[in-house]
């Protein structure tokens, strides 16, 4: 099958999906270029797959090959992708959680994709995420986590009441802020279960959120008083995953 229209009805609906709405409204959502595709089919999240012209398919399902218009016409990119897929969101369930992320509104793309990508990469148990962060499906969000998406738990929920719980359940949350209380963190020597919890790019974690948590941590740093959130949230993964 080949479709050259961009007036093609299931084109123009899943041209829409870099909407927040459209992705809950068509429960799916759009992955581009081949690495986040082949993810997404490993995963066996990968429901539809629109590929240009002329590119040879080695995928679990048949393509629809598209002209350049069309391929324009679904992407977010400024220079369109060869290959597009559609995919189902993934339903990952934490298991034996020993250190999880907590994001309070972390609202840049970039921001929470590189985050994504770091908590899997430090072998991170889940990934959860306040109401006011960027949308875990945004193009720009899947695109810097680089298809850890569909390997990690990411989970939007109230996010002071899911900490409550976990504390509950004997899990200790360190709260990353410039603080006057704050210890260093090469100094910390983290208790599993245990809590990372970062906060937005500009505010940090509102002094609720500190207070909520058990203790809090700065990096050391020489010049600069604050790293960007993904920068320290990494650096904050690494060193707690690996002071086991």
């Amino acid at each position: 099958m080949i479709i050259t229209s961009v007036q093609n009805q299931k084109i123009k609906m899943r041209a829409k999906l870099h909407l927040h709405k459209e992705r809950l409204r068509q429960q799916c959502f759009a992955v581009e270029g081949r690495h986040m595709v082949e993810e997404a089919d490993q995963a066996g999240c990968l429901q539809e797959l629109y590929i240009a012209e002329g590119i040879p398919n080695d995928f679990s399902i048949e393509p629809v090959f598209c002209s350049p218009a069309v391929m324009k016409k679904l992407s977010h990119r400024q220079s369109a992708a060869d290959m597009i897929g559609i995919c189902r969101f993934p339903v990952l369930h934490p298991k034996n959680e020993k250190t999880v992320v907590f994001l309070q509104d972390v609202q840049d793309p970039g921001n929470v994709g590189t985050l994504i990508r770091s908590a899997y990469s430090f072998g991170i148990d889940a990934l959860y995420l306040s109401a006011g962060c960027a949308d875990p499906y945004n193009p720009k969000t899947l695109q810097a986590s680089q298809g850890a998406i569909f390997h990690l738990p990411c989970i939007v929920c109230d996010l002071p009441a899911v900490m409550a719980q976990k504390q509950h359940s004997g899990m200790t949350l360190y709260a990353t802020a410039l603080h006057h209380r704050s210890q260093a963190l090469q100094a910390i020597k983290p208790k599993h279960p245990c809590g990372i919890v970062l906060g937005n790019e500009g505010q940090g974690l509102p002094d609720e959120l500190i207070e909520q948590c058990d203790a809090t941590v700065k990096i050391e740093m020489t010049a600069f008083e604050s790293l960007n959130v993904a920068v320290a949230g990494s650096l904050m993964m690494y060193e707690f995953q690996y002071k086991k």
